[in-house]
């Protein structure tokens, strides 16, 4: 079936920002006196609330306050931001000139509030480079569930087996799955493990070689 939507997970895909939620999460945790590791802080990524918070439990115990290590990891990437700004990730340029002239629809759809999305998007000049951009906060539930990608694909116009989902995380593609879209991850922080490999339809190094699947 021919792609109609191409459907942009944002940190860690489009900008190299996963790396800084990682590192903040670590300093969070430890600043109130949890002691994370970065394997731990990877299997924060792109989780909802309630995943997130059960997440952080299963590390730390019943008495890990979600809500305040979630502000302090926000408290200290909103500073870094502030002082050093975002980048992208290789290939993203190249990837959305093949999808315009293929006439193949984008959109972010990334688990990060509205305003951040719009304000990193910005500063790299890619805020309106997309058809749509998508938050995890216009949906009921956000990933790993499938709403926010089955939302997407509404609003694109597609049906979501005509979505390809491009995702750096296990939560993302998990999502992408539960929602019939076609996930391809482009793993930034570490590979895909063995349950997310038996979810894909390819992996590739990079976002400009996702324009060989569509061709």
């Amino acid at each position: 079936m021919k792609i109609k939507a191409l459907l942009f997970d944002m940190d860690g895909l489009v900008l190299d920002t996963e790396k800084l939620y990682t590192r903040f999460w670590q300093e969070a945790a430890g600043a109130l006196g949890f002691p994370m590791t970065k394997e731990q802080a990877l299997g924060m990524r792109s989780l909802n609330r309630g995943a997130g918070a059960d997440k952080l439990k299963s590390y730390f115990g019943d008495s890990v306050d979600y809500d305040a290590v979630r502000k302090k990891r926000i408290e200290l990437m909103d500073a870094f931001v502030a002082a050093n700004g975002v980048s992208l990730k290789p290939g993203i340029h190249e990837l959305l000139i093949f999808a315009k002239e293929q006439g193949i629809k984008t959109a972010i759809t990334t688990s990060s509030p509205m305003e951040r999305t719009r304000c990193y998007l910005s500063q790299v000049g890619l805020v309106d480079a997309f058809d749509e951009l998508v938050s995890g906060y216009m949906v009921e539930k956000g990933k790993p569930e499938p709403d926010i990608y089955l939302y997407a694909a509404k609003i694109l116009g597609g049906k979501p087996c005509e979505c390809m989902v491009l995702e750096d995380s296990p939560a993302g593609i998990l999502a992408a799955h539960r929602a019939g879209c076609i996930p391809v991850m482009i793993p930034d922080q570490d590979e895909p493990d063995e349950a997310t490999k038996k979810l894909l339809f390819a992996c590739v190094d990079r976002l400009d070689l996702v324009s060989e699947l569509l061709s």
